[in-house]
């Protein structure tokens, strides 16, 4: 079988990709986009073509995987574009950001149901929030009814100063709440019906950041279950996610002190220390399993599903914040 022709577009995190492609033998790098042209000119060399146009990448008939790490606003339109042009999409996070979006997407996806597109994820491939999947799976926390996830960002200088500040209507939700909304959805194998949500811009109201920098959401799930997530990105602390699961036989608990797992309320019998990454090794992790579906054509629909349901609790609980009232989350 040929190598997979691949594309990337965006060298921040993109260079990740690149790297995480370039390391696969099924895959071969024959392409590159960065609006800046010295960093093209840090990655160029022989056979591998450079441009600063996305549109040109994005039409290129010689591209079987497009992956795409640009600005938040841009992944949509590119995203839209590649499926359009038959190409799998291997693109970061958010997906998209509007309802509207996610169902243009879903329909380009129905017309063309062999394409591949995974969103980059990433906290799914660390090793701690897999044993919590698997955990869960089998019923070792009992009846799941909580699960709190707190996105602490610590990084106020790249929503100041950085390109987040100048994207028209950035959320914290979509840019960073996004990865324990995703765990939430994927740990506990459901999804919200309805959601309330909260914010402010305390943090950064000296500065010319225009949008809340703190949002606190609250999901409802048909099974009972409760889910509190926050995006905090004006947190005086270390970029970290804080987790915890909550069911009628365990609790796991993830923060600065380290992963526990307590199986009894019996407090003379001790939690178990989780010696297990909640951080995967590299943002390229999920490149190979990506790559996988692409070679065996698993367009896997309950994955993109997955993928879009994500993106819309997201979505809601940004409407929710603006309307100032608990509201019924739409599904693409």
């Amino acid at each position: 079988m040929r190598p997979l022709k691949v594309g990337v577009i965006g060298l921040g995190v993109g260079e990740q990709h690149l790297a995480g492609f370039e390391a696969d033998d099924r895959c071969e790098v024959v392409a590159v986009c960065d609006l800046d042209p010295g960093r093209l000119e840090e990655v160029r060399r022989p056979g591998l073509a450079a441009t600063t146009d996305a549109e040109e990448l994005l039409r290129s008939p010689e591209l079987d995987i497009v992956s795409i790490a640009s600005y938040d606003d841009a992944h949509f339109a590119q995203t839209l574009t590649a499926l359009e042009h038959s190409k799998h999409v291997f693109v970061e996070k958010p997906l998209c950001r509007t309802l509207t979006e996610t169902r243009e997407l879903a329909h380009a996806l129905a017309e063309r149901p062999g394409l591949v597109l995974a969103s980059n994820l990433v906290l799914r491939a660390a090793p701690l929030y897999r044993f919590a999947r698997e955990e869960a799976s089998r019923g070792g926390f009992g009846k799941l009814y909580a699960f709190d996830g707190d996105y602490l960002y610590g990084r106020l200088h790249k929503i100041t100063e950085g390109w987040r500040g100048g994207v028209e209507d950035y959320s914290v939700m979509l840019g960073g709440g996004i990865h324990v909304i995703d765990l939430m959805l994927w740990i506990t194998g459901e999804r919200p019906a309805r959601v309330a949500a909260a914010g402010n811009r305390i943090s950064t109201e000296e500065t010319s950041f225009r949008y809340d920098d703190f949002v606190a959401a609250t999901y409802e799930f048909p099974s009972g279950l409760i889910g509190r997530i926050t995006a905090n990105f004006g947190s005086v602390h270390a970029h970290q996610h804080v987790v915890r699961v909550f069911g009628t036989e365990a609790t796991l608990l993830h923060d600065d002190t380290g992963a526990r797992l307590h199986r009894s309320r019996d407090p003379s019998r001790p939690a178990e220390r989780l010696e297990l990454a909640p951080v995967p090794s590299s943002k390229a992790e999920l490149i190979p399993e990506f790559i996988r579906r692409v070679v065996d054509g698993d367009a896997d629909g309950a994955s993109v599903q997955h993928e879009l349901n994500v993106v819309s609790a997201c979505i809601a609980a940004d409407q929710a914040r603006t309307e100032g009232g608990a509201i019924d989350i739409e599904y693409a």
